[in-house]
């Protein structure tokens, strides 16, 4: 285990600004009260929004709350605060903790600050991440014993909290971990990156967030290769390679969809092969053998809720493909199912397409052409989103729907034997859902239930 890292928060005042209901945030605070360190847990959530998390931490007697609201007091006197991804680097308490000299911390970079003896593999991408960090994972994992060491996932996944691996790693053990933007906010006030990083895409996202700049974007996302050392590796897809600015101190590889033309690979979509690649090139700078690699793949079974098949009712294709919340990620959702119907010569059209939510200020007019040349009908969530996706003014039908089980139910009705019902919503899950993990967990409730 890394020594001493009881020692690094026993005392320690420190404030945990956003504690969520995904887990997270819980795990990271569970392992700090253990570590003995004086927790002040501050969240926008009330108390009866957040019950299943502090039902896990009731048992905490050096835990104190300011719930419903943040307290400027929370940010002075501590020797650390804490951070969630998504809260804004700007934010006034923020700016409180650091004018008073206190270090603003994040889970997976505080992780990669207290052991640096791990190696540490990110993946960071507009769309990409989660299937190439998954498919890394995989990889390293069925090679663990030739690498003579442990294999961790880490960062932007559900449930995961990274910080508490600290009383697991050990020297030479490999931490695979996906990074959003957010979380390379924590790299970049570090000045740290990871030994071996993946850029997949780069397109507009979260310009909700970054006040319409792309420039701010791609700057908290830079973090992931901005202090690599010349013995550290990025690969990047060729779009990727040329954002990418001329001092690069790291060797960069390029990966192409052609390098892993044989690899079998059940999931559908050219994007996908392109994650492929990238994952590819991650292991064989690990020091994976492609022989091996090629064995990984073939049995590799998917990602939930990234174009992930479900079942065949009567005839008709369920596919899950609800972390796409972009227009991108959605147009590259029905290509990919257009690209594996077997009747494709007979009929033009057959996929119906469960979309819609909360806006993020990204632009529909693509979608709205691609949701005509693929779809034979569109069911849409009510939100912000989409009353913007309906002034596209599309060709093909489409119905409005309040919850998840009517999208559904709709869906099963409008679809005939040779069809594919697809939820891949392109827009954020707010208002309707309390997250993503919520739209996605009602969703595999119910197609579950189809017999």
């Amino acid at each position: 285990m890394i020594p001493h890292y009881k020692q690094q928060f026993k005392g320690k005042r420190i404030t945990i600004m956003g504690l969520g209901v995904l887990g997270r945030g819980v795990g990271y605070t569970k392992f700090l009260a253990e570590c003995g360190a004086e927790l002040t847990v501050t969240d926008l959530k009330t108390s009866e929004q957040l019950a299943t998390s502090l039902k896990q931490l009731a048992k905490f007697k050096n835990i104190k709350y300011t719930l419903g609201e943040h307290k400027l007091e929370d940010f002075k006197d501590k020797d650390m605060i804490i951070k969630a991804a998504g809260v804004p680097l700007g934010s006034i308490y923020i700016a409180e903790a650091k004018k008073n000299g206190i270090p603003v911390e994040m889970d997976v970079s505080l992780f990669a600050k207290c052991a640096p003896s791990v190696t540490l593999v990110g993946v960071t991408g507009t769309r990409g991440k989660s299937m190439t960090t998954a498919l890394i994972y995989e990889i390293l994992t069925a090679y663990k014993s030739k690498l003579k060491c442990e294999v961790y996932l880490g960062g932007n996944v559900r449930g995961i909290a990274t910080l508490p691996l600290l009383v697991k790693a050990k020297e030479g053990d490999i931490l695979v971990c996906e990074l959003d933007s957010w979380q390379l906010q924590g790299f970049g006030e570090a000045g740290i990156s990871p030994h071996i990083s993946v850029f997949t895409t780069f397109m507009p996202d979260h310009m909700n967030y970054y006040g319409g700049s792309m420039d701010k974007y791609f700057d908290d996302k830079a973090n992931i290769f901005k202090y690599q050392k010349s013995d550290d590796t990025l690969v990047v897809l060729p779009e990727v390679k040329k954002m990418l600015p001329k001092d690069i101190k790291s060797k960069v590889v390029v990966a192409k969809s052609l390098d892993v033309a044989s690899f079998k690979f059940i999931v559908p979509g050219e994007h996908q092969r392109a994650n492929l690649a990238c994952a590819v090139e991650a292991a064989k700078a690990v020091g994976v053998l492609e022989a091996v690699i090629k064995k990984a793949v073939a049995k590799f079974k998917g990602v939930e809720g990234r174009l992930q098949y479900l079942k065949t009712v009567k005839g008709v294709k369920i596919y899950n493909d609800n972390n796409a919340t972009t227009p991108e990620a959605t147009i590259a959702c029905l290509k990919a199912l257009s690209c594996v119907r077997q009747d494709l010569a007979q009929q033009s059209k057959n996929i119906i397409l469960i979309a819609g939510g909360a806006d993020k200020g990204l632009e529909l007019k693509n979608l709205a052409k691609a949701i005509d040349q693929y779809c034979k009908f569109a069911i849409l969530l009510t939100g912000s989103g989409t009353e913007n996706l309906i002034g596209q003014k599309m060709k093909i039908g489409n119905f409005i729907v309040s919850s998840i089980k009517d999208a559904v139910g709709q869906a099963l009705q409008m679809a005939k034997r040779g069809d594919t019902i697809v939820l891949s919503p392109a827009f954020a899950s707010f208002g309707m859902f309390q997250n993503e993990y919520d739209r996605n967990d009602q969703f595999m409730k119910i197609i579950k239930k189809l017999k």
